[in-house]
């Protein structure tokens, strides 16, 4: 007698109560591990599923939000998380907001009453045999970390998450930035110069700047190799000027000489959609750091579509461990999700866990594990994650510049924000609900709560 096929979840936040439920629906059996009441984080309070420990919002709503078509993507699928989220919702505007408590008592509730999970409150120390989704999020027990590092080795689990900010390439002005490498070398980033004057304006702003407070089990410690662009300002205002912003061997075509300070981009994936500061990693406030970003010349315009932070993070180097059907190289009947996977985000941790969940029911069932088209958001997430630069990676969240764009029509220079993501939300919706159908997944007609209407917008 043959048993049925199995697979065990790690973690039951929003990415592994989605994994669990997700797998269970195709028939699977699936043993769920959870450490929490029995051993607590700094981070929690209950021992709720799918708790919310920062804000309680899933993003903005919407044809023109990136996020809002990763919710449409998972209603159609029929994601635990955003049925819990459109039960509990509260008012607040364009964006997708919880109540925290009844959030988490329907997924916990949800996870607990379905006949193929079986749920362990334990903490698990060692590497699940056979198929399995780890999911345990960026506070990962000492325990299983080190399991990773020995499975994909040490140099690609990171403990400190910090980033600079990530710019869509579209909104570049490119009028003013040169693409150019220091003394004539492989011209592979883009400068953006800045005279005495703009060097001091936003120095000035710099130096104003609110910081981010972070937690008090953060436990932050800056390095000399991540350290915020603005504690090195501290340090005297010529610093960021003889460190991340030099001019050395950067020759401005326009003026044939270097400029008093330069701010680098770095290009961030492989279609070159999406560009970040190098050295530029922080912990200011985001509407703060959008204006100082804003100073830079050619960045007055500037879409920030990843913020910088600073904090605790447990993730993966994704690039390097990764393929987009999210397993990992080394142990391909391993899969990994949320922040683990190296996404920033509820909405995302939910959407990659449904996907890993997925693939890992697929997997013990015999069957090929699945990616969503490039089109859908979902989809471009993964792809990023995948096939990111690996140097100094990241986690991402959902932005419009992981899909690709669309066509300009003829006769036009270029389409604006509010003509074209209406179409790319439509684009990536249609294809995301055809692959999930081709693939055999049961897909729901449901409504979307978007303030935006579809129905103006031409079709591509």
């Amino acid at each position: 007698m043959t048993s049925s096929p199995h697979i065990t979840v790690v973690g039951a936040g929003l990415a592994g109560s989605e994994a669990a439920l997700a797998a269970a629906r195709l028939g699977v059996q699936v043993t769920l591990y959870e450490m929490r009441p029995a051993r607590m984080t700094p981070a929690h309070r209950t021992g709720g599923f799918a708790e919310l420990v920062c804000s309680n919002s899933l993003g903005g709503e919407g044809a023109l939000q990136a996020k809002g078509l990763l919710q449409a993507e998972m209603r159609r699928v029929s994601s635990a998380i955003l049925d819990s989220a459109d039960h509990n919702r509260l008012p607040a505007g364009n964006a997708l907001a919880v109540e925290r408590e009844g959030f988490s008592a329907r997924v916990t509730a949800a996870v607990r009453a379905h006949p193929n999970i079986t749920v362990r409150d334990e903490e698990l120390t060692e590497l699940p045999d056979g198929v399995a989704v780890l999911a345990t999020g960026p506070l990962t027990s000492p325990a299983l970390a080190e399991r990773l590092v020995q499975l994909t080795g040490g140099e690609q689990l990171a403990f400190y998450d910090a980033a600079a900010p990530v710019i869509a390439f579209e909104s570049i002005d490119m009028d003013v930035v040169f693409r150019a490498g220091r003394y004539d070398q492989s011209a592979d980033y883009l400068n953006c110069p800045m005279n005495r004057e703009q060097y001091e304006a936003f120095y000035t702003a710099l130096e104003q700047a609110r910081s981010h407070t972070p937690h008090d089990w953060e436990q932050l410690e800056f390095f000399e190799g991540c350290m915020p662009i603005e504690e090195i300002a501290r340090r005297g205002p010529d610093t960021p000027r003889f460190g991340p912003m030099k001019p050395r061997g950067l020759t401005d075509p326009r003026t044939g000489r270097w400029p008093y300070a330069v701010a680098q981009l770095r290009q961030e994936d492989q279609e070159g959609r999406m560009w970040s500061l190098v050295g530029f990693q922080t912990g200011l406030k985001w509407g703060d750091q959008k204006a100082v970003v804003q100073l830079i010349p050619g960045l007055e315009n500037a879409e920030i579509v990843r913020y910088g932070v600073m904090h605790r993070n447990t993730y993966l180097n994704a690039p390097r461990v990764l393929n987009a059907a999210l397993q990992l190289n080394a142990d391909p009947q391993k899969l990994v999700a949320g922040v683990l996977a190296g996404t920033e985000g509820y909405l995302e941790s939910a959407a990659t866990g449904w996907l890993a969940g997925t693939n890992a029911a697929r997997i013990a069932l015999g069957q090929e594990p699945l990616v969503p088209p490039q089109e859908s958001m979902l989809g471009g997430l993964v792809r990023y994650l995948a096939s990111a630069n690996p140097d100094g990676f990241q986690p991402m969240n959902v932005n419009w510049a992981l899909v690709p764009e669309v066509p300009v029509p003829e006769g036009r220079r270029k389409l604006g924000k509010r003509e074209k993501r209406p179409v790319m939300f439509r684009r990536g919706l249609d294809a995301f609900c055809a692959w999930a159908r081709g693939a055999g997944l049961q897909v729901q007609d449901v409504p979307d709560p978007a303030p935006e209407s579809l129905e103006a917008v031409a079709a591509p």
